[in-house]
C-alpha cells in the first residue's frame, strides 16, 4: 500500500506542474484583461502610464514562462501570492472558503453513496419489480438533470412554496454569528441537490453488481445450504457487488467539484465557487493556479482512495502489482 501511494505521489508532481503551466497558458490567451478587472471603473480615466505601472506591479507584463516560474518557486516556499481580484493573500482567500466547500462536498458524497447503495441493493433484490423500475427510471432522469436546475427547483418548492427550509446562504438573515443549527439547516438543500446529482451512478453500479452477484454459484450455494436471505444479501452478494462501485469513487470527484461550484452559486454557499468565477473572469493568475492545483490534487487523491478501497475489499488485488 505504501509503495503504491509513493508511486502515485511521484506521478502527481509532474501532473501538477503541467496543470499549473496550462492554467497560465490559457489565462495568457484569454481575452480578459487583468488590469481592467483590477482597476474597475477607475481604469477608464487612468493614464496609460498608470495602467502600465499597475501591469508591472501585478506581474502580467512578464513573459508566460517567467510568470509561471516565479509563481511556482514562490508556491514551493509557501507563498501562493496575492489575489488581485479579492485583494488578499491567496492562502487566506482559499482558507476562508475551502472548508465550507469541503463540508458541502463530503456531506453530498456521503449521501450519494449511502442512498445509491441502499436503493441499488433493494432494486437488485427485486429486479423487474415496481421499485426497480421506478428507481431506475428516476436515476436515468436525474443523470440528465443539470445541478443548477435541480437547485432552482428545490428552492421554489421547499423555500418559496413551503417555507420549510432556507433558500441559501450560511446563516439566517440578520444573524451575526454562525451556529451549528443554522449551518445544518442551510446545508440541507444544497447537500441534497448535490448528492442527488451524484446518486444515479452509484445506484446503477450497485444494482448491476449486486444483481450479477446474486446469480453467481457461490451465492446460490449459500442459499442451498439454508443461509438466511439477509445473510446471503449482506455478506455475500453485497460485498461482491460493491467492488465495481468502489472504482467509481475516483471518477466522480471531477464532476463532484463541478457540481459543487454550480450548487454553491445557486444557493449562495460561501465556498470557493464565487472565488473561482472571479479568478477566471479577472484572469487572476495566482488564485487561478492555486484553485486548479487544489482541484487536481482532489482528483488524484480520489483516484488513490478508490484504488486503496478496492484493494482492501478484494484481497486478490495486489497493491504492488
Amino acid at each position: 500500500m505504501a509503495r503504491m501511494a509513493g508511486r502515485r505521489a511521484l506521478f502527481a508532481f509532474p501532473v501538477l506542474l503541467i496543470v499549473t503551466f496550462g492554467v497560465f497558458a490559457v489565462a495568457a490567451a484569454s481575452p480578459f484583461d487583468p488590469v481592467k478587472a483590477y482597476t474597475g471603473t477607475a481604469g477608464m480615466t487612468a493614464t496609460q502610464e498608470d495602467l502600465d505601472r499597475i501591469r508591472a506591479n501585478l506581474g502580467v507584463d512578464e513573459p508566460l514562462v517567467s510568470r509561471w516560474w516565479n509563481w511556482l518557486t514562490a508556491a514551493l516556499q509557501g507563498d501562493l501570492g496575492d489575489s488581485s481580484v479579492l485583494r488578499q493573500p491567496v492562502a487566506d482567500a482559499i482558507g476562508e472558503r475551502v472548508g465550507w466547500s469541503v463540508l458541502l462536498a463530503v456531506t453530498a458524497f456521503a449521501l450519494a453513496v449511502v442512498l445509491g447503495t441502499v436503493l441499488g441493493v433493494l432494486a437488485a433484490r427485486s429486479r423487474g419489480g415496481l421499485l426497480d423500475r421506478t428507481v431506475s427510471s428516476a436515476a436515468y432522469t436525474l443523470e440528465a438533470a443539470p445541478a443548477f436546475w435541480l437547485g432552482l427547483l428545490v428552492i421554489w418548492v421547499f423555500a418559496l412554496r413551503l417555507g420549510a427550509l432556507p433558500a441559501g446562504g450560511l446563516t439566517d438573515t440578520g444573524s451575526d454569528t454562525v451556529t451549528f443549527g443554522q449551518v445544518a439547516t442551510h446545508l440541507v438543500l444544497p447537500a441534497t441537490v448535490l448528492g442527488i446529482t451524484q446518486m444515479p451512478w452509484f445506484f446503477l453500479y450497485v444494482r448491476q453488481g449486486v444483481g450479477d452477484a446474486l446469480d453467481e454459484d457461490p451465492v446460490r450455494g449459500a442459499r442451498a445450504r439454508g443461509i438466511s436471505e439477509r445473510t446471503v444479501l449482506l455478506h455475500h452478494a453485497l460485498r461482491s457487488g460493491m467492488l465495481p462501485m468502489l472504482t467509481l469513487i475516483g471518477s466522480r470527484v471531477p464532476e463532484l467539484i463541478t457540481g459543487a461550484l454550480l450548487v454553491e452559486t445557486v444557493f449562495s454557499w460561501p465556498g470557493i465557487a464565487a472565488a473561482t468565477v472571479s479568478a477566471a473572469t479577472s484572469v487572476d493568475f495566482p488564485l487561478l493556479a492555486a484553485l486548479t492545483v487544489l482541484a487536481t490534487a482532489a482528483v488524484l487523491i480520489g483516484n488513490l482512495l478508490s484504488d486503496l478501497l478496492y484493494g482492501l475489499a478484494d484481497p486478490r488485488v495486489g497493491f504492488d502489482g
